[in-house]
Order: C-alpha cells, then structure tokens, then sequence
C-alpha cells in the first residue's frame, strides 16, 4: 500500500514507536493474557505514558493531538499480537471518550478529559442490553426525572472496560412525569453509587479484554450528567457508533495482518515432498487471496478515518469498511489454521488464538446484518452512483 497517500512524517514515526512497542512489551505478554484472562495492566499503564490513551484528543485536554488516522495505526499495530490490548485501547477512546469530546459540555470535558486522554482513568460505554442488541432503540434502562435528578435503573450488557473504568457513559430512556422522552446518554463516575458489576465474562476471543454487565439500581445522578441533547440522544449515540466501525476495523485489519504473518513464516519454514509448502499452488493461493484481502480492507479503513479527519459524510464508508474488514479477518484467520495444518489448532500457535479473537469482529459494533442493512440505506437515498 502506498502510505504516502494517508500518512504524514507523524504518521509514520507513530506507527514505528507503537510496532516497536507492540513487539517488544505486548506481544511476549499475550499468550499468557489469553490463558489467565487477566486485564494488560501492564501494558495499559505503558499505553499511557506514550500518549496512546489520548492519541485523537486536543492537547488542552490532556491528549496528543493527533488525528483519526492515527488512532487507527495504533489499534491496527496492537491488533497485530494482541486483539485485548488493542480492543482495551478502541473502546476506551471511541466509545468510553469520544462521545464527551463531541457532545460534552465545557464543563464535562474539564472534568472528565484530562483524566481519560492521559490514560490515568479508563472509560466505559454501555449501549447493549440483554434485549437490546442490534435493535438499541429497545432500551429498556430507564432514567426518571425527579426534580434536579435522575434515577436510574436497568442492565448493560457486554461492556468493554466496565471493570477497570473510572468513566462510564451509557444510555437510557428518559422518562418525565410518566411519559417516555426518547433515549438519552449520560456520564457518571463508574464508582458512582448504584452501579454494580458482574464478574468478567468467560469469552471465546478477546480473553484478556475485560467484559461485564452492569447493573443500575435506584442510582440517582443530576442532571448535569446527561451528554449532549436529550433531545438528539439516539442520533448521538449512532454517531458514536460510525466512528467506532472506523476503529473496530482497524482492529480487524491488525488481526487479519499478525495471522497473516505467521502464516506466510510457516509456509516458508514448513516442507513437504522436498520443498516449501508455498511452493504448491494451494497454499500459495491462499496466501495471495489473504494478502489481498487485507490490503482491501486497509484501503476502506484509511479512507474512511481520513474522510473523518476531513470532517466529511463517512456513514456509508464506516460501514463498508466494517463490514469488508471484519470479515475478512474471519476469513484469513481460518486460512491461516490451514496452513498451518494440526500445528494451526494447538494452542502452542499462535493463530488459533487470532481466529477466536476474529468473530467478535463481526457482531461487535453494529453485526455484518446491521452494516448491510446501514450500507443500503445510503446508496439508496443517495442519487449519486456509489
């Protein structure tokens, strides 16, 4: 891929710093990760201290000041030999950060922002709901109105980040003097009283990525702790999610790519019949389509963040390059199993641990279903040729 097209001297000497320390400090950390479920404290105090927890945010605030693109490097680097560090990274700036910089008020950001953007707090947000999956508009968490409060009850459901957070924005119906009002996000300390958390979740992938349920009993917040228009809470939290495609895909892309790798270094290692295994037309193949692939979808990842970036329409483009992205991670993470034979199913190797960590891909974020249906919407309405 010509880099030039998207990135910066900046650009480049990120992506070097976060390879560099992706190799060096995650990757001999992620075997034991995944075994042990245990969270990459380790790892995230590091993030901090290079400015990862902050990469997209005003430095007024605590953050580097970069950009989209540049979030997207990081992730993908990461994703390359650790899809929990990475996700630990992604959903705490897209969804546990971002939404107080685009709807917070001055106030919210002051107290909120220097504390998540330098990485000495991590957020949390919590969107789906044991009936509210990729129909988010049945939310069923309510928040009443009662003079200068709220009271909050109901559940979130798989919540990246829940247990180690100190910020916590979620959504919730507004409900006025009986009458419901539409959804609405708020932000809250996560020790705030009347929230409670379960135990992490025993997952497939993404072992090390910590995953709860929360739960809100007659919590009481004021109403100061709502994010930006109640009147225009769902449309927020949609937005939230276009730019979280962005990051989820580069995250697919990282664990399309650390597969990949070690695919292509096996095949050159591994011999049958006197040669190299990529010497025979089917694994050779494979390996081409796998390339292709994933240069695919880094080509849709870039350009979706640098259209973001641009501060251009990118909810198709998000989608599109959600979708192509995740699934393909899907694809090339089983054809590295194959590769690799027997060896690709023990978990001595690495890729049976990137092909569990690849599903989620798909269902996170808005599902393959939901970015199809997304993705029509927008070329239907438009009269302009896709």
């Amino acid at each position: 891929m010509k880099e030039d097209l998207y990135f910066s001297e900046e650009h480049k000497m990120l992506r070097d710093m976060v390879r560099e320390f992706a190799q060096n400090e995650v990757k001999p950390l992620a075997q034991k990760l995944d075994e042990t479920g245990e969270f990459p404290h380790e790892s995230v105090n590091k993030m901090a201290k290079l400015g990862l927890m902050g990469i997209p945010w005003e430095e007024k605030y605590g953050g580097t000041g970069m950009d989209t693109l540049a979030l997207v490097i990081a992730i993908e680097e990461l994703g390359k030999v650790c899809c929990s560090t990475a996700a630990t990274l992604m959903a705490h700036t897209s969804l546990g950060t971002a939404p107080i910089v685009i709807f917070g008020t001055e106030e919210q950001k002051e107290k909120y922002l220097p504390g998540l953007a330098s990485g000495e707090k991590i957020g949390a947000f919590g969107l789906t709901e044991p009936n509210a999956g990729s129909d988010a508009g049945n939310t069923q968490t309510r928040a009443v109105l009662d003079g200068d409060h709220y009271t909050v009850n109901g559940e979130k459901a798989f919540c990246t980040n829940a247990g180690v957070s100190s910020v916590l924005i979620f959504t919730a119906v507004i409900v006025k003097k009986g009458k419901e009002n539409g959804i609405s996000a708020f932000v809250v300390k996560s020790d705030t009283e009347g929230i409670s958390f379960n135990p992490p979740e025993k997952k497939m992938g993404w072992c090390a990525s910590d995953t709860r349920s929360i739960f809100f009993k007659d919590m009481r917040i004021p109403k100061s702790a709502i994010l930006g228009n109640p009147k225009k809470g769902f449309k927020q939290f949609l937005q939230t999610l276009t730019s979280g495609r962005i990051t989820i895909g580069a995250l697919s892309i990282g664990t399309a790519q650390g597969a990949f790798n070690r695919a292509l270094a096996y095949s050159q290692e591994r011999e049958a019949f006197g040669k190299s295994i990529n010497r025979f037309q089917g694994v050779s193949f494979k390996l081409s389509d796998m390339a292709t692939q994933i240069e695919a979808s880094r080509h849709l990842v870039y350009h979706a963040a640098w259209k973001k970036d641009q501060g251009l329409p990118v909810i198709r483009e998000a989608s599109m390059a959600k979708l192509f992205s995740s699934e393909t991670a899907m694809k090339v993470t089983t054809e590295a199993i194959q590769v690799f034979g027997g060896y690709g199913y023990i978990k001595e190797y690495d890729v049976e641990r990137f092909f569990r960590d690849a599903k989620i891909l798909e269902i996170g974020e808005g599902t393959s279903e939901i970015q199809r249906m997304v993705i029509a919407r927008q070329i239907l309405k438009s009269s302009q040729p896709v």
